[in-house]
């Protein structure tokens, strides 16, 4: 019975994880297809319609490695409540500028900002406390799977939740953030238990922490700066190829509203199932795990190259699902191999590390691309693809599963 207990409770913990990047991804993802037509109700430009992705990443990105340290020093639960809660005043503050006021940019800049500051404190967090609660490697790596799926899983309903939140109040994705951080927050106070590590051991003083973070690069930099670089090329790639497949089928294609979200979760849909199906199978093989990345990366980076040779909406949808199905397999293993080769002490600080880079693939890629999209297509295309290549070679010649585990 004791046992049947813990199950449920595992599983409901695991629920209450995956509700974290869920709700993040939402909370950003979802402006993404319905940038075009903030542009035309907030008056602005499409390099100022990127900043409202860009400034909540980099935003992200500055807040993140001080997020890891608190996680460590005070217990991961004790971060992510005030982050959830800042993520919803930082979504309801960018609502109400864009309701109520006539130039409401900055302000929604502002909220944008908060929201940022918030997703710090909670998505890259959720990583090393799956690495707390599962001691088994496979276990640990299943999660992790559920974890990354669940984020994929954002970016598949974002498109149609943003576009049928529009469709009824165009500025009502603002107002969604609230809602959903205030559901995630509930399943967090309720299913997640504070650790009885947390209370028995002496948090570090700064100064050790430091010289353990120094250690830990000095053992791993190898293979942990390549993890680094990989996970912002990534999400370089999905954010920016994102942002082009949303403005060509709005531009170009006429598609907008329901319709296009719809047809933006297609591809998506293919990272999500990717991502959950690599979880499940790729147990603690860090071999495989290292294949793997290789595999998905050289798939996202060749799905770039046939954009050229293909106008119709169809056929860039499906250029786009190849390019989720790879990066789908890629980042499991990337979160699989950092969480389960870093000791628990420095963990929240690695692995928020490791988060920023991936935010700073998230940031730059939607404004890279729109400046990008100025000129001839070659251009993007060769970004895409050289970035890829750059990737592969740092996880085949860098990930030495071997020397991976922390001495």
């Amino acid at each position: 019975m004791d046992g049947q207990l813990n199950k449920k409770q595992q599983r409901l913990a695991i629920l209450a994880l995956a509700s974290v990047p869920l709700i993040m991804t939402l909370g950003n993802s979802m402006l993404i297809p319905i940038l075009p037509l903030l542009e035309k109700k907030l008056d602005i430009s499409k390099l100022q319609s990127s900043y409202i992705i860009t400034m909540y990443s980099i935003v992200t990105i500055i807040f993140i490695p001080l997020s890891g340290y608190l996680s460590d020093r005070f217990g991961r639960k004790m971060v992510i409540v005030p982050a959830l809660i800042l993520t919803g005043i930082g979504g309801l503050v960018s609502g109400v500028a864009a309701w109520k006021m006539d130039n409401a940019f900055t302000v929604v800049i502002i909220g944008r900002i908060l929201q940022g500051i918030g997703a710090s404190g909670a998505m890259p967090v959720v990583i090393p406390l799956v690495g707390d609660m599962f001691k088994e490697e496979e276990e640990a790596s299943a999660t992790l799977g559920i974890i990354e799926t669940s984020n994929t899983v954002g970016k598949v309903l974002s498109p149609i939740l943003g576009a049928g939140l529009t469709a009824l109040i165009w500025f009502l994705p603002f107002f969604s953030i609230p809602v959903l951080s205030t559901i995630s927050l509930i399943l967090i106070l309720l299913f997640i238990k504070k650790s009885s590590d947390d209370s028995d051991e002496e948090p570090f003083k700064f100064n050790q922490y430091w010289q353990q973070i120094k250690q830990i690069f000095r053992d791993h930099k190898r293979w942990l700066i390549a993890i680094f670089a990989i996970g912002a090329i990534v999400m370089f790639i999905l954010f920016g190829f994102l942002f082009y497949l949303s403005t060509i089928l709005e531009d170009d294609h006429d598609f907008d509203g329901v319709i296009k979200g719809f047809l933006l979760a297609i591809p998506l849909f293919a990272l999500a199932t990717t991502s959950y199906i690599t979880g499940k199978q790729i147990k603690d093989d860090t071999n495989k795990m290292k294949w793997l990345i290789v595999i998905g990366i050289v798939m996202a980076g060749a799905s770039t190259l046939l954009i050229p040779l293909g106008k119709h909406y169809i056929y860039l949808l499906a250029v786009f699902f190849i390019c989720g199905a790879g990066i789908g397999l890629t980042l499991p293993c990337l979160d699989s191999i950092i969480t389960e080769n870093i000791e628990k002490d420095v963990r929240g600080s690695v692995t928020s590390l490791y988060s920023a880079m991936r935010f700073a693939g998230v940031a730059t890629g939607p404004p890279i691309i729109a400046l990008l999209m100025k000129k001839q297509q070659w251009w993007m295309i060769s970004l895409f693809a050289s970035l890829a290549l750059i990737a592969s070679w740092l996880a085949w010649r860098k990930i030495y599963p071997k020397e991976n585990k922390a001495t």
